[in-house]
């Protein structure tokens, strides 16, 4: 048995870890039923609940979200830059980058201009990102995804 300061008592029988617990207003938690003989501790149940929620809650790790960079196939030097490095922090937050490249009218016909742009910004983030789909027509947009290496 554990005393509520975290000293170790020793090994005594159940009725007395609970008088001593109840002498203290405290409770008897069994904090490690694994353990021969089981390990109990003194405290406060309702503060240990707590403290194993918040524990749980900072081991989920962060859900992975597709965040959007949209783009044109005229896309300026400091405006493709600008997103490429929103794309960067965006993977280095653990979230997947879904690049687009959006036509309007004739630009329709010059789609080798965004798969250009596409694999540009793959190999500008190629030390960070990894192509998880390849550049892909769907409609008027051309997608590529970008994971986290």
């Amino acid at each position: 048995m554990i005393d509520s300061e975290g000293n170790q008592v020793g090994i005594l029988k159940t009725s007395e870890a609970i008088e001593k617990a109840l002498s203290q207003g405290l409770d008897l938690v069994e904090v490690s039923p694994e353990a021969t003989p089981p390990v109990c501790k003194i405290l406060d149940y309702g503060k240990y609940k707590y403290k194993l929620s918040k524990k749980e809650k900072g081991k989920r790790q962060h859900t992975q979200h597709i965040k959007e960079i949209r783009m044109r196939p005229k896309i300026e030097e400091h405006d493709f830059n600008f997103k490429t490095n929103h794309a960067r922090k965006f993977l280095e937050n653990g979230d997947k980058v879904k690049a687009s490249v959006m036509f309007r009218g004739r630009e329709m016909e010059h789609t080798e201009i965004a798969k250009t742009i596409l694999m540009r910004m793959a190999a500008e983030l190629e030390d960070i990102a990894k192509i998880d789909r390849d550049p892909v027509m769907e409609g008027r947009i051309m997608i590529m995804f970008l994971t986290k290496k």
